[in-house]
C-alpha cells in the first residue's frame, strides 16, 4: 500500500493505509482522533465534518487518497483546553450544546464559514450549517454562538 502524506492539525503526517479508506476511519482508528463522529456513513449528517484546506467536508465518504498533500483540520486542531478557539469559547458561553454528538461537525462547518466570511448573517450561518443534523434543539443557541465568535474574531 502506498503511503499518503498530508498536514493534519498543523503536523506533517504520513499514513500507511489503503488509499480508498475513508478519512474518518483513519482519523479515528489509526490516529486516535475521536472528535469527528461516525453518524450516517453516507455524508448526510455532518457529524464527521473536518476542514480540508479550509473547506468543510464529510470525512466519512472522503477517501484517504483525496487528502494527499493537503491540509486537514479536525476539532482537535481547532483549539485546545488551554487555548480554545473563539467558537469553542462562544459555544460554552451560549450553552449551545446538549448531547454533543453533532457538535464537532457543526463547529468545523462554522469555522469554514468564518474563514471565508468574517461577518456572517444569521441566514448565512443557517445555510452553512444546513448539512449538519442536530436533534437536540440547540440551533438558536448555536447561531448566537457563531455570531458571538465572529464578533470576537473581528475585534
Amino acid at each position: 500500500m502506498p503511503n499518503v502524506r498530508f498536514r493534519l492539525n498543523g503536523v506533517e503526517t504520513e499514513i500507511d493505509a489503503d488509499p480508498d479508506t475513508p478519512l474518518l476511519n483513519v482519523l479515528r482508528g489509526q490516529l486516535g482522533l475521536t472528535g469527528s463522529h461516525f453518524g450516517c456513513g453516507a455524508g448526510e449528517c455532518g457529524a464527521c465534518t473536518v476542514l480540508l484546506d479550509d473547506h468543510a467536508i464529510n470525512s466519512c465518504d472522503t477517501p484517504l487518497w483525496s487528502v494527499a498533500d493537503k491540509t486537514v483540520t479536525t476539532i482537535e486542531g481547532l483549539g485546545s483546553a488551554d487555548a480554545p478557539h473563539a467558537l469553542q469559547r462562544a459555544f460554552i458561553a451560549e450553552q449551545a450544546m446538549q448531547c454533543g454528538y453533532c457538535l464537532s461537525g457543526i463547529m468545523m462547518s462554522a469555522a469554514a464559514l468564518l474563514k471565508r466570511n468574517a461577518n456572517p448573517t444569521s441566514a448565512e450561518i443557517k445555510a452553512a450549517l444546513d448539512r449538519n443534523l442536530c436533534r437536540c434543539g440547540s440551533h438558536n443557541r448555536m447561531i448566537r454562538a457563531i455570531l458571538r465568535a465572529a464578533a470576537e474574531m473581528r475585534a
